[in-house]
């Protein structure tokens, strides 16, 4: 889980892993060698003892090893698994692949071998087979979002083990919104000094009359961020943080009131935001603010090394650029047609500054109102027509419709389905999920970089929360963004349930609160607690 490429099973007999097994690593293998010993060897209780190829140890072993071979006819992240009565052969065509395959060797040995600690009693046998396997998409990714409900550094290393486990290589980190900014940036400590903290929440959806009165809020030091990327890094995992910017932007405002529109209204009479939804209270458009962020910026970029650096650019009401003389005379002096083209030049200005210093802007798909910064990559979240329009464009991709793949939308129609939001999203229709449009030519669909699940966190204020929201699903969604899966109507879901049986046990030793196929147990539903659920199948667009 995900089903690989190939499998050739002889039938013929087992490899039986024992106190003599060694752990031969070749060169360029010693990440997943460390991955393999600590979490193989906690589980089963067995030493892996590391040993030359050539030794007498080596002939009951787990050999690790890097082949461009492979990779040449298997791709990016591409593993050949070969286990015989003798021993196991994993290679990779890269260092990534030969982590991607130690995932399924792990599985291979059964749900025990996800546990912390070995059972009594356990055999560790994996039948003779040959598994050639390699991803469909290079974005393969799920967002979290921690702004609305911050989730303790231990939360988030404990995501990166679970999308690690489904081979999924993308962590789009949404660190900052109206109701809170979740990084240090030293330059600006007021960040986190003050924006960091709501003084209460709403409980519910933004209608729900109930509300948690205590202050809540938490934000991740420079060195725990770090520490995120590092053990991402070593789980072959890109963090893409996202600073929303020029909307979603009433925590910074509050922290600094001289970033808002302060010829509109009184800034510093703004705290961070209480409730859900999307606030009015907006970036301004001077220089002054642009500094700001730039600096903030030059922070995120030490900490982040990967590609892409997220902005965010959607749900930015214009209300008070059309009400500000200040943004009304910004416009005028850009020579620019409305507020729309201000947001796009505000995107603008970023996508040209990180291209500057070597990264890539990535949006959400408002950011192709005004005109498509030249360099921008475009997350396609408000349906297909965004990211269709991108890529004919010849803009990059990355397809995470929020009427497939929103995985806060509720997962079944009946009354016990904890504050239901949206649209019935149950697991069969995440199975049958398809990234990349019928629309786009061959040559368009090259730009579909791969496909991301969003976890927007408003109604799950823990992490039991998350975890029922986002599984089972997720491991139906790393399916259709790893697998080599057919059209949507003709995949074989009977089969995906009957692997899904399996792999619960997985889950259970991992100690993931999903929502059982029968429904919600007592404790995971919140009675009483208003959702907004909407009815019918959700359109295509």
């Amino acid at each position: 889980m995900p089903a690989p490429l190939r499998v050739t099973a002889d039938g013929t007999g087992f490899f039986a892993l024992g106190p003599e097994t060694a752990l031969v690593a070749g060169a360029g293998t010693e990440g997943t060698e460390r991955w393999l010993r600590t979490e193989l060897g906690a589980a089963t209780g067995l030493p892996f003892a590391p040993a030359a190829p050539d030794s007498d140890r080596a002939a009951h072993a787990v050999r690790l090893s890097l082949d461009p071979v492979v990779a040449g006819e298997l791709g990016a992240e591409g593993y050949r698994l070969d286990i015989t009565a003798d021993g196991v052969e994993l290679t990779g065509g890269d260092p990534a692949g030969l982590f991607r395959g130690a995932q399924t060797l792990r599985q291979l040995l059964g749900p025990d071998a996800f546990r912390r600690a070995p059972l009594p009693g356990r055999e560790w046998r994996l039948a003779t087979a040959r598994i050639e396997d390699a991803p469909r998409f290079r974005w393969r990714g799920m967002m979290l979002d921690v702004a609305r409900h911050f989730m303790p550094k231990e939360g988030v290393l404990r995501y990166l083990d679970l999308l690690a486990a489904h081979k999924l290589n993308v962590f789009h980190f949404h660190l900052t919104d109206d109701q809170g900014w979740r990084v240090e940036i030293k330059r600006h400590p007021k960040l986190t000094e003050v924006a960091s903290w709501r003084s209460r929440t709403k409980w519910g959806h933004r209608a729900s009359p109930l509300w948690e009165d205590k202050p809540h809020g938490g934000f991740y030091t420079q060195d725990d961020i770090r520490e995120i990327v590092a053990y991402a890094a070593a789980r072959h995992i890109t963090v893409v943080p996202e600073i929303d910017i020029p909307g979603h932007s009433q925590a910074a405002i509050s922290a600094y009131p001289e970033l808002g529109n302060t010829d509109v209204i009184d800034t510093a009479s703004l705290s961070v935001w209480d409730t859900w939804g999307v606030s009015h209270n907006v970036l301004a458009p001077t220089g002054n603010v642009l500094r700001f962020y730039e600096g903030v910026f030059e922070e995120l970029l030490e900490l982040f090394p990967g590609e892409f650096i997220h902005v965010g650019g959607d749900e930015c009401p214009k209300d008070q650029w059309r009400e500000s003389p200040l943004a009304q005379a910004r416009i005028q002096e850009l020579g620019l047609k409305d507020e729309d083209e201000l947001q796009s030049w505000f995107i603008r200005h970023f996508d040209g500054w990180l291209a500057e210093r070597g990264r890539r802007l990535v949006g959400w798909d408002e950011i192709l109102e005004g005109g498509l910064a030249e360099g921008a990559t475009v997350s396609s979240w408000r349906g297909y027509e965004g990211g269709i329009a991108a890529a004919r464009a010849g803009h990059d991709v990355v397809m995470c419709p929020e009427q497939q793949v929103y995985l806060d939308h509720r997962q079944d129609g009946g009354p016990d389905e904890p504050v239901p939001i949206g649209f019935v999203r149950t697991l069969e229709n995440v199975y049958r999920f398809e990234p990349v449009p019928a629309e786009l030519t061959p040559q368009e669909a090259r730009h579909v970089l791969g496909t991301q699940a969003n976890v927007w966190s408003e109604v799950m204020e823990n992490s039991g929360r998350v975890d029922y929201q986002v599984f089972p699903r997720l491991a139906a969604f790393a399916e259709v963004a790893w697998s080599a899966l057919p059209a949507p109507a003709e995949r074989d879901f009977a089969d995906f349930e009957r692997r899904m049986t399996a792999h619960y046990g997985r889950l259970d030793a991992l100690g993931v609160a999903y929502r059982p196929p029968g429904g919600p147990k007592p404790w995971q539903m919140r009675p009483g607690v208003l959702g907004r659920p909407i009815d019918g199948e959700p359109p295509r667009r």
